[in-house]
C-alpha cells in the first residue's frame, strides 16, 4: 500500500478546523471547545466554518491534547503548562541569540 504525503511549511499554512482536528487526532468538537476556552491567541470569527489556524496553533493544540491525555489534565491547566513551555523556549532562544548557553 502506497501512502502519499504532502508537506508544506506549517507557518505559512492556513489550516481548517477539520485539518487541525485531524492533526490532533481529536473530534472537531474538541477543537471548538478549546477555541472557546481561549487557549489560542486572537478572537475567532463566531462561525467555526471561517476559522483558520496556523502551524503554531496546531502545535499548541497538539501539546494541550497530549497533556490532557497523558496526565488527565484540565484543559485550562494544560494550556497554562503550554504557555510556560512556550515562554521557556522564547527565553532560551534569546539567550542563544545573545551568545549564551541556555542549558
Amino acid at each position: 500500500m502506497t501512502e502519499k504525503l504532502a508537506a508544506q511549511l506549517l507557518e505559512e499554512a492556513a489550516l481548517t478546523l477539520e485539518e487541525v482536528a485531524a492533526g490532533c487526532r481529536v473530534e472537531v468538537d474538541w477543537v471548538i471547545a478549546r477555541v472557546h476556552d481561549q487557549v489560542l491567541a486572537g478572537p475567532p470569527d463566531p462561525d467555526p466554518a471561517h476559522w483558520a489556524f496556523s502551524g503554531a496553533d496546531l502545535l499548541r493544540l497538539r501539546r494541550i491534547q497530549s497533556l490532557e491525555r497523558d496526565f488527565d489534565a484540565d484543559p485550562m491547566l494544560a494550556a497554562m503548562v503550554v504557555d510556560l513551555l512556550e515562554e521557556l523556549a522564547r527565553l532560551r532562544a534569546r539567550l542563544r541569540s545573545a551568545g549564551l548557553d541556555p542549558d
